[in-house]
């Protein structure tokens, strides 16, 4: 399941698609997609690089 991050305050879920509202700061947020695609980060499932 893909992983994303609120690119205003740093939560962070699993859902198939990212939400609408923030479920932390309840704003309207950019969620960035940061599922980990290649091997060297398979363990943690989140890609460490996306900030």
């Amino acid at each position: 399941m893909p992983s994303w991050k609120c690119k205003n305050c740093g939560y962070t879920l699993e859902s198939d698609a990212p939400p609408n509202e923030c479920p932390s700061c309840r704003e309207k947020c950019e969620f960035l997609d940061n599922t980990c695609y290649t091997p060297d980060c398979k363990i943690e499932g989140v890609d460490p690089r996306i900030k």
